[in-house]
């Protein structure tokens, strides 16, 4: 897939564009993009721009929505680089000047929420009344009464619900980062971690332990089975800021400052003290248990 930015964008191309800010490429986002060769986006989120203090922590980096986007089949992927000065754009320009100028769009696809231009005053009904193209307006997905909704899955993602937000994506929730240096508490115990500091700016499942794969690109022959646990460790008093440790199942190696990236599968149990370390390692070997038979299914 090609990504593009606005301001490269071939123009003189006829294109059938499915337009949002798609935050987690969702199941409701996924029907959306349906049957669109292109994809319009915007980053950063909207929202940072126009109301920072109400930023809400992603489902995705800009490098996964895009990487989800493609296995979709779409084509090309053009970003909008949005700050102050697009946001007050109205929405009569933004079609106009973007959609049918610049993109040359000759379908868009939108969800009945969509909102564009200066203060949001552009609508899909302002869309399908412009006869320069088509427009679908997808109703909201319900799945089981509840409708499908960034907001919705990112609750569950804190809520440590990874199993359910991962129904609602239709792909695993990933975080990603870099292997940074710890305490080597988890090696002492006999489960070394590979560790990764949370983003700020992501959304992070609840404290807890998970059940996960690991994927460490080069650094590792395949994908492998994880036992991740979210928080601050309470059995010995760190003081440490929340930490995402990552027990490596059959791994022996060095992941220092290289990339790794967990897909959540499942959680297994929340965070809580332990009256001594030999409580936690016989639970840890109950959490490696129950991650081995969870990841690697018979």
């Amino acid at each position: 897939m090609k990504v593009t930015r606005l301001s490269d964008v071939e123009r003189g191309v006829q294109r059938s564009v499915a337009v949002g800010t798609f935050d987690g490429v969702h199941l409701g986002h996924r029907e959306v993009i349906a049957g669109s060769d292109s994809v319009l986006t915007f980053d950063p989120h909207p929202v940072s721009v126009v109301a920072p203090q109400h930023t809400p922590k992603l489902l995705t980096t800009f490098e996964r929505k895009a990487e989800l986007i493609a296995s979709l089949g779409v084509q090309e992927l053009i970003v909008i680089p949005f700050d102050a000065e697009f946001a007050m754009r109205p929405a009569e320009d933004f079609i106009s000047d973007v959609l049918v100028d610049v993109v040359g769009a000759s379908r868009v696809s939108v969800g009945e929420n969509f909102r564009f231009g200066h203060r949001a005053q552009g609508d899909s009904r302002l869309l399908a009344a412009d006869t320069r193209f088509s427009t679908v307006v997808h109703p909201l997905l319900e799945v089981d009464g509840e409708v499908v909704s960034s907001s919705h899955i990112r609750g569950l993602v804190l809520a440590g619900e990874v199993a359910e937000a991962n129904r609602l994506l239709g792909a695993p929730f990933l975080l990603s980062g870099e292997v940074t240096r710890g305490d080597a508490r988890g090696r002492e115990l006999g489960f070394p971690t590979a560790n990764l500091v949370p983003d700020e700016a992501l959304a992070c499942p609840g404290h807890g332990v998970y059940a996960c794969l690991a994927d460490g690109g080069p650094s590792l022959s395949a994908v492998v089975p994880a036992a991740v646990s979210i928080g601050v460790r309470p059995t010995f008093d760190t003081g440490r800021a929340e930490l995402i440790e990552a027990y490596l199942l059959d791994f022996d190696g060095d992941l220092y400052g290289r990339q790794l990236r967990l897909e959540f599968l499942q959680r297994l149990r929340g965070e809580r003290r332990f009256e001594d370390p030999e409580a936690l390692i016989a639970q840890m070997h109950r959490d490696v248990r129950r991650t081995r038979e969870i990841a690697q299914p018979d």
